[in-house]
């Protein structure tokens, strides 16, 4: 129970530390005087991020509009207006928010300025597709069930979209663009967080190919022929600040990790591989330590899943479960995987924990973990053994960060 309570704790404070509002606020502060200004707001934090800007410019903002997942619309933003749309697979309301955002900033002039505010997730709200919407999911989907990286994913997604890759900045000429980036992708690559609609593309149609044929995605005509048409390479009219990273994520869990008297070490902020692999790993990190002292190892990153099964999970889900075998009996070890969006996959866990005893009791429910893995199901199993983490939507997006808390062992406990 120990275990748990510091993991909740860790987990909230670390979430609220990033939370976009004084970032948004912060970088506003530098933005350089300028005449009208329209609000575009795109991705998970996409209304956070714009109530932020709203009191931040005191009524100085002409007209704006939120594009964000379904349930993440918190309420009015005055003349700002709210649309909701599918993620991680646009749809219809999707396409139908991004004209409304692309009606908004056509007939601008150079005294205007555009306030960009960009998260993670933006690449499947904010969408006005070259190719028929249908199609589009079916290649997301392709993408997504491969195990393609997001960067591979974006990379296909700039050439298939109207607004993608530069081409929203290109659409706001002659107007300034002020973009705010809250980045979920590792390194912080501009051109590859919601698959840069206001920054200058560093990967080329000759890559994108390469991408189709590695994956062997089914692609019509018209998609073929929107791959080989090549993306912006020079915007003049944009200026871009990063205001939060996995980086600032790990940071603060380890603030938090110390508060609690672990010794802390952050192992790495660019995790990147298989979920059940990355568990395994920091499993037996945990195993490893479970009889040197109080300590805290902390990953942060994106994991991926291959899809085999039709159950229910995500990332973090599955990420936390595969370490569930390898502390099985430690009474001193827990780890726990979570997402800083709140919602891990399609689900409404924000990701997974598990300590020395959630086989045991996985086994007295007669579930195999392999069983729910091969499966992808790793929501259910967990929420058998209340084993997820439950937060809710934040309000931001800055990737995953996981954690094994290995306690102090009693020396009474020691002896058994």
């Amino acid at each position: 129970m120990k275990l748990r309570k510091d993991a909740d704790y860790i987990i909230s404070n670390t979430i609220q530390d990033n939370l976009p509002d004084i970032a948004v606020k912060r970088a506003i502060e530098q933005m350089k005087g300028c005449g009208n200004i329209y609000l575009v707001a795109i991705g998970k934090a996409a209304w956070h991020m714009a109530r932020a800007a709203r009191e931040s410019l005191s009524g100085k903002i002409k007209d704006g509009v939120v594009i964000t997942k379904y349930n993440h619309v918190e309420g009015a933003l005055g003349q700002i207006r709210c649309f909701e749309g599918g993620h991680p697979i646009p749809d219809e309301n999707s396409v139908k928010a991004t004209k409304k955002a692309e009606e908004l900033i056509s007939n601008l002039t150079e005294e205007d300025r555009v306030l960009f505010l960009v998260s993670g997730g933006g690449s499947a709200l904010f969408e006005d597709p070259e190719v028929e919407l249908e199609e589009l999911e079916h290649i997301t989907k392709q993408m997504l069930a491969c195990g393609a990286s997001i960067v591979e994913m974006n990379s296909i997604r700039k050439r298939l979209s109207k607004v993608k890759g530069g081409k929203f900045a290109k659409m706001c000429e002659p107007a300034k663009v002020y973009s705010i980036v809250l980045s979920d992708i590792l390194g912080d690559p501009l051109d590859m967080i919601a698959s840069g609609p206001a920054y200058t593309d560093s990967s080329t149609s000759e890559e994108a190919a390469a991408i189709v044929n590695k994956y062997n995605l089914k692609l019509s005509e018209t998609a073929k022929e929107a791959i080989k048409k090549e993306t912006p390479k020079n915007l003049s009219n944009v200026e871009t600040v990063v205001s939060g990273s996995v980086k600032a994520l790990c940071n603060s869990a380890k603030v938090y990790c110390e508060e609690l008297g672990y010794e802390t070490q952050i192992l790495t902020d660019s995790l990147c591989c298989e979920a059940k692999d990355a568990g395994s790993f920091l499993a037996s990190i945990g195993k490893t330590y479970e009889h040197k002292g109080k300590k805290a190892f902390i990953v942060g990153g994106e994991t991926i899943v291959h899809l085999k099964g039709n159950g229910k999970g995500g990332r973090n889900q599955e990420f936390a479960l595969s370490a569930a075998e390898i502390i099985d009996g430690c009474k001193n070890v827990a780890i726990f995987s979570v997402g800083s969006d709140g919602t891990d996959g399609p689900t409404d866990a924000a990701g997974g924990y598990v300590d020395g005893s959630t086989c045991k009791k996985l086994r007295e429910k007669d579930i195999e973990i392999y069983q729910v893995l091969e499966n992808n199901d790793a929501y259910h199993a967990l929420e058998k053994v209340d084993g997820l983490v439950i937060t809710g939507p934040t309000g931001t997006n800055v990737n995953d960060f996981a954690v094994v808390l290995i306690d102090e062992i009693l020396d009474k406990e020691k002896k058994n």
